[in-house]
């Protein structure tokens, strides 16, 4: 079976990665700048560090494909100048060493799919509200868009290089041990249902799983290429998902509206990829005949809490 090293591996996406393509019978390297010692069959740990250009080449050289996850996390801590500079450099400085690597290295990698993020695109327009964003829209002028186009950029070059680049523009990945889905089920526990904002925002979201299956889907049909939004075929507001995940867990529940203004305060200027509304389209990758396990946002959320609890 193919051996697949993935960058990015130790985070949250990149942990329910490598336990999906394992079970699938695939060998996995996680490079990350620590050595961990876990012992797991067809699993093995290698060490670069970006800052450094420093790689473990013979783990690249047994590598047929590259999954490229590497990056700062977008939300976990408020955007300060600094941070924006790491959110932007951990993306763009990662892409450039792994073009380097790719060109300057025998190796056999035949497929890398890279991670964007659908920060590419902008506040939702009354197209996008009929149809979703499409992957030929233009970028957003917004530091999120900025940082996704320079990120896509950054790993192009191995086009020239022969090798088949599929870029996946992920939605909100919803995961229970983390990320945006977590902090709902906070409050949800206690009865809460927390409404940010107008909770009219859509939201464009996937299931762990279908995110995972659908990197297998990349790296299996040898046709896809190019950009594809990794979203679910029904967004929801934000208000729906809330609802959905309270629901859940409690037969009774109480809606809690968070104000704008405070989200503001809170968050600065994250706030505004909160509060942002971008219903964003499925279609290309169903095109391409992948199917979601998960389209609904009910039936997402009752497997996701029924792994959790």
């Amino acid at each position: 079976m193919q051996t697949v090293l993935i960058t990015g591996g130790t985070g949250m996406v990149g942990q329910s990665l490598t336990t999906h393509l394992l079970a699938q019978g695939y060998k996995v390297i996680i490079v990350s700048r620590s050595n961990s010692k876990k012992m797991i069959p067809g699993l093995t740990y290698a060490q670069w560090d970006v800052t450094k250009e420093m790689m473990d080449i013979p783990a690249l050289q047994k590598a047929d494909i590259i999954v490229h996850l590497a990056g700062a996390g977008v939300a976990e801590k408020r955007w300060s100048v600094k941070r924006k500079k790491e959110i932007l450099d951990s993306r763009v400085d990662a892409g450039n060493f792994l073009v380097k690597l790719l060109s300057s290295h025998t190796h056999k990698v035949k497929t890398v799919i890279s991670a964007s993020a659908i920060g590419w695109y902008g506040p939702d327009t009354s197209q996008s509200l009929l149809q979703g964003f499409q992957e030929t829209d233009p970028v957003d002028p917004s530091f999120l868009g900025n940082t996704c186009n320079s990120w896509e950029q950054s790993v192009q070059p191995l086009v020239s290089l022969g090798i088949r680049l599929i870029t996946l523009r992920i939605g909100i990945v919803l995961n229970p041990k983390g990320g945006a889905l977590l902090e709902f089920i906070k409050p949800a526990k206690f009865g809460l249902a927390t409404i940010l904002g107008s909770g009219k925002q859509m939201i464009s979201w996937i299931h762990q799983t279908d995110l995972c299956r659908m990197i297998q889907y990349g790296i299996e049909n040898e046709s896809m290429r190019g950009v594809y939004n990794a979203v679910s075929p029904h967004p929801v507001s934000n208000k729906e998902l809330v609802k959905v995940v309270a629901g859940q867990l409690h037969s009774f529940y109480i809606p809690i509206p968070v104000p704008s203004i405070m989200l503001k305060i809170m968050l600065g200027e994250m706030s505004i990829e909160v509060l942002k509304s971008a219903k964003v389209s499925s279609e290309k990758i169903q095109s391409q005949g992948f199917q979601f396990s998960y389209a609904h946002i009910k039936e997402a959320i009752q497997n996701l809490l029924s792994i959790n609890f």
